[in-house]
């Protein structure tokens, strides 16, 4: 496995999640019962991800461990980490599981991948 790989797989990932969040923040907010203000918050998010997909996307054919990629795969790194562990603190307290579990072992996957990228020697 290759970084190109790996950054194409997360700009998807982001891609699809930027897609929800900016033309269906309505329906995300009524399924998980919160106020219906919170949909420019949902909207603003998808934004983030997609400027994050795109910089994954246009990102994919340099080498992303080396000094030029440093900070595409340390955004990366801490965008996956920290939101991984906010995942997984919330689902503990609540105690869902289903398709938040899933997203937990995505973010985790992504979070170690580009751990790996950042701080080992792995997919130059």
């Amino acid at each position: 496995m290759n970084s190109k790989l790996i950054m194409a797989a997360s700009a998807i990932v982001l891609g699809i999640a930027a897609l929800v969040f900016t033309f269906l923040p309505e329906e995300i907010v009524g399924f998980l019962g919160l106020e219906m203000g919170n949909t420019i918050i949902l909207q603003i998010l998808g934004a983030l991800y997609f400027g994050f997909a795109m910089v994954n996307w246009m990102g994919k054919s340099n080498v992303i461990g080396g000094i030029y990629g440093k900070p595409v795969a340390l955004g990366n790194f801490s965008h996956f980490a920290i939101a991984e562990i906010a995942l997984a603190k919330w689902e503990m307290r609540n105690q869902v599981y289903g398709g938040m579990a899933i997203l937990t072992g995505i973010y985790l996957i992504f979070a170690i991948l580009f751990g790996l990228i950042l701080f080992g020697k792995l997919l130059k």
